[in-house]
C-alpha cells in the first residue's frame, strides 16, 4: 500500500524540519573552540544533513513535475549575484573532491531580470553536479553570458566537464539508474530536475563536444525586463528588529533565533502560547514569529489575545511559522489577526521577505 499523499507531505516536511535543527546545531558548535577532528566531524554532520534536505527538495521537485505542478515564482534577480552564489553553493563541495571550480560571468554587472532565483540554480545545481561528480580531479568550468536585448534578458549558461553518453538514454527510469550507479542518487535526480525546469522555462539545451572525454552543456533562455517600478534586490538585510520567536520545540526556537540573527536582528524566546502573551505585554517587541501548535495555548489563541492587549503591544505584527501554509490555513491565520506566513522548514530568504513585509506594513500605518 503506498503513502497516502498528504501523510507523504507532513513525513518530508518533518524530515526536512529536523535536517534543519540538525545544521543550526551544527552551526552552533561550529561556533566553539573544538579540536580539528571535533570541527571536521562536525562539519561532516552538516553537510550529511544539508545532502539529506537537498534529496527532499528534489525530489519533491520531481513529483510536482510529474503532476505537472512545478510553479514559477517570479522576482527581480540580479544575475552577477546569481552567479556568486552558485560559487559559494559549490566551490567547497568541488574541492572536497579534488576538482577545481571556474565560475565566470560575462555581462553587465548591474544586469537584472524576472524570474525564479530558485529554479535558475537548479538547472546550473543539476549540470556542475553531473561534470563534479564526473570528474574525479581537474577543473569543472560554469558560466553565464548575459544580453539584455529589446525583447528581453537573454541568458547563456554553460557548464564544461566530462559526460558519457550512457547518461542520455531516452527513457528517464534507465538514465537515471545509470547516473546513480555511477555518481549517485542525489546527482541522479539534480540532473532530471535541471532538464524539467529548463524546459519549464521555455530553455534550449544544447550539447557539444570538447577535446579528450569533455563535453559543454550550454542552455538559453530569455527572461522578461525588471519593470520600471520593481528594484532589484541589494544585500541589504532590512531594518534591524527586536523580535519574540515562539515555539515549544526547542530545536525550532534555536533554527528561528539563528536565521533572525543572519538579519542583524537582536530576538527573546517563548515556549508557548501563554508565556507569548505574556511576554508580548511589556511592547518592547518589533514583531513575533509564532508557531500555531502549541500545548497550554495555540498560535491563533494567542494571537487573539495579543490583538486584545491595548496600545503597541497589541499592534505588533505577527507571522506564523507553520507546516501547514496551504491557502486555507493562511486565511485561518490572517483572519486571527496575523499579518503573514512563513513555511516550516524555514527558508532564509522566505523569512526575510516576510519580516520586511509586516515591518514595512508597520512602520507605513505608524507613518498614517
Amino acid at each position: 500500500m503506498s503513502l497516502p499523499d498528504f501523510l507523504f507531505d507532513r513525513v518530508t516536511a518533518d524530515v526536512r524540519q529536523h535536517m534543519e535543527g540538525v545544521r543550526a546545531l551544527a552551526e552552533q558548535l561550529m561556533r566553539q573552540r573544538l579540536a580539528p577532528d571535533g570541527e571536521a566531524c562536525v562539519a561532516s554532520v552538516s553537510e550529511a544533513a544539508s545532502a539529506v534536505t537537498r534529496l527532499l527538495d528534489t525530489a519533491a521537485d520531481l513529483r510536482g513535475v510529474a503532476r505537472g505542478e512545478l510553479t514559477l515564482q517570479l522576482e527581480p534577480v540580479r544575475l552577477y549575484n546569481l552567479m556568486d552564489e552558485i560559487q559559494n553553493l559549490w566551490q567547497a563541495r568541488a574541492a572536497a573532491t579534488g576538482v577545481t571550480l571556474l565560475v565566470s560571468y560575462d555581462g553587465d554587472p548591474e544586469a537584472a531580470a524576472l524570474a525564479d532565483r530558485r529554479r535558475l540554480l537548479q538547472i546550473f545545481d543539476g549540470f556542475i553536479g553531473e561534470a563534479v561528480a564526473g570528474q574525479g580531479r581537474g577543473a569543472v568550468e560554469a558560466g553565464l553570458h548575459v544580453y539584455c536585448e529589446t525583447a528581453g534578458v537573454r541568458l547563456e549558461g554553460r557548464v564544461r566537464g566530462p559526460r558519457d553518453t550512457a547518461w542520455d538514454a531516452e527513457d528517464p527510469e534507465t538514465r537515471v539508474r545509470i547516473i546513480e550507479e555511477r555518481l549517485g542518487l542525489e546527482i541522479a535526480l539534480g540532473a532530471m530536475l535541471a532538464n524539467s525546469v529548463l524546459g519549464k522555462m521555455g530553455g534550449v539545451l544544447r550539447k557539444e563536444s570538447s577535446a579528450g572525454a569533455s563535453e559543454t552543456v550550454s542552455f538559453e533562455i530569455v527572461l522578461a525586463h525588471v519593470p520600471d517600478e520593481v528594484s532589484a534586490p541589494t544585500d541589504a538585510p532590512g531594518r534591524a528588529a527586536h523580535i519574540l520567536v515562539v515555539d515549544d520545540n526547542a530545536t525550532n526556537r534555536m533554527v528561528a533565533q539563528s536565521l533572525v540573527e543572519m538579519f542583524d536582528c537582536t530576538s527573546e524566546t517563548a515556549e508557548d502560547g501563554e508565556e507569548a502573551v505574556e511576554t508580548a505585554r511589556s511592547g518592547r517587541f518589533d514583531l513575533i514569529l509564532m508557531d500555531i501548535r502549541m500545548p497550554r495555548m495555540d498560535g491563533i489563541a494567542a494571537t487573539r489575545a495579543i490583538r486584545a492587549l491595548s496600545g503597541p503591544a497589541g499592534a505588533v505584527p505577527i507571522i506564523a511559522l507553520t507546516a501547514n501554509a496551504d491557502p486555507e490555513d493562511a486565511a485561518g491565520y490572517m483572519a486571527a489577526g496575523m499579518n503573514g506566513v512563513v513555511e516550516k522548514p524555514m527558508k532564509p530568504e522566505q523569512l526575510l521577505a516576510a519580516l520586511q513585509d509586516a515591518l514595512n506594513s508597520q512602520g507605513d500605518a505608524a507613518a498614517a
